[in-house]
């Protein structure tokens, strides 16, 4: 079903962002090759009332995130660090103790509350699949295994599990019914509680044409401004926000309660208007991400085909949800792209959703020895250069393509 008024505050939506096409859900894996898949809409438009940036096609929640869910977060070094440093930086700033109680909402395989039950801290987490709900248990943490939403905060709450500091990274953007998700969590968090939530910034997005993070599981696109407005819909004051380069740029932002009395920092102001000078808060401008993420798919096309025609080998490295949007996007199969690597073995012996792509161990990479490695997932660029390093060793080289496609050294810093 599509949608015609905004998830968040029911306006008309008249002004479109980026039309995609159909595709199949980003992080399907096929496990035959010639097995029958879905595909769906992949349309973002823009409330012109509260701002929100949002798919308009809804496939439902339970066919996205499944029990067999293939993304963990623990195998990114450089996303696991990040967690492991906001932790002990929470930890020290909140005065933390073994008498408080922390919930993170979409905990995935406790990449994030390993940290705090190292502490001796109370953890819970909140997480629907299976698969890394497993993960997380075998490390000894707690989980919900349910969707998050007012219903389960009351639930949770009426059980004692009010939280002093309530997480969710990289959830936001995921739910359905994010003004449901946001009254869950202004239920859950204790009176003098603190909320974080982490998520990729659209402002990035528009100005790195990122077009290849929008896929079906996640609903919204998020601003500063949107989610100010969200939170205050459901009694929630957001206070302070940091700027962080992971996912390609995202935001931490700080809320707690409306009743506590807590004003806007000067870093909430100054984001806002870094938003509104960029175009933010213009319908219109939106509109200019479409002929952007044309020219880049151009761009990869382009080098995919001078490739071949040079008898060049391609292969791929990382089968990222943000890969098989570029993917499918640019048309690219196994003609141009012969395989990818990802080190979770959960994608291993598996096919790319649409491109139908073998996805590999990474030791493929040292048998094959490929020309060029094509890294899917670019915002950890820095951390797979690093790991991949040894393609040196016969002349390979490495192809990152967001904003556009671009040919670099293993040598080269970026």
């Amino acid at each position: 079903m599509l949608r015609q008024q905004c998830r968040v505050c029911g306006a008309d939506l008249n002004h479109t962002m980026i039309d995609l096409g159909n595709m199949p859900p980003a992080n399907d894996l096929l496990e035959k090759v010639d097995q029958a898949e879905q595909d769906y809409p992949l349309k973002v438009m823009v409330c012109q009332h509260c701002l929100m940036a949002q798919s308009v096609y809804e496939p439902p929640a339970d066919s996205l995130f499944r029990n067999d869910y293939v993304y963990f977060s623990s195998y990114s070094d450089s996303w696991v660090a990040h967690a492991k440093t906001y932790a002990e930086q929470i930890i020290a700033q909140q005065g933390l103790t073994p008498d408080h109680q922390v919930v993170e909402v979409a905990s995935n395989d406790g990449y994030l509350l390993r940290h705090f039950k190292e502490a001796g801290i109370k953890v819970l987490g909140v997480e629907p699949c299976d698969s890394v709900a497993n993960a997380a248990e075998e490390l000894g943490i707690p989980c919900r295994r349910d969707f998050f939403g007012l219903s389960l905060a009351q639930t949770l709450q009426q059980a004692g599990y009010g939280a002093d500091l309530l997480v969710g990274n990289n959830v936001l953007a995921h739910v359905p019914d994010i003004n449901d998700f946001v009254s869950g969590l202004a239920h859950l968090l204790n009176p003098d509680g603190l909320l974080t939530m982490e998520f990729p910034h659209l402002l990035n997005l528009m100005q790195q044409v990122q077009f290849d993070t929008i896929y079906h599981e996640h609903y919204a696109y998020l601003s500063l401004a949107a989610v100010e407005y969200l939170f205050a819909t459901h009694g929630l004051t957001l206070f302070h926000v940091e700027e962080l380069s992971t996912h390609g740029g995202s935001l931490r932002v700080f809320a707690k309660k409306r009743q506590t009395r807590i004003k806007p920092e000067p870093s909430v102001h100054k984001l806002l208007s870094k938003e509104r000078q960029a175009g933010l808060f213009d319908p219109e401008w939106y509109a200019t991400l479409g002929e952007k993420a044309t020219q880049a798919k151009e761009s990869l096309i382009r080098f995919l085909a001078m490739a071949h025609a040079q008898g060049k080998s391609v292969v791929g490295y990382g089968a990222a949800a943000k890969g098989n949007t570029l993917l499918n996007y640019c048309g690219i199969y196994g003609v141009h792209l012969s395989y990818v690597v990802d080190r979770n073995p959960h994608k291993q012996n598996r096919w790319l959703p649409g491109s139908r792509i073998p996805v590999k161990d990474p030791e493929e990479i040292r048998r094959t020895k490929p020309d060029y490695l094509l890294i899917l997932p670019w915002n950890l660029k820095d951390e797979i250069m690093q790991q991949m390093r040894y393609i040196e060793e016969w002349g390979g080289e490495f192809v990152i393509p967001i904003p556009h496609t671009q040919v670099v050294s293993p040598n080269h810093e970026l």
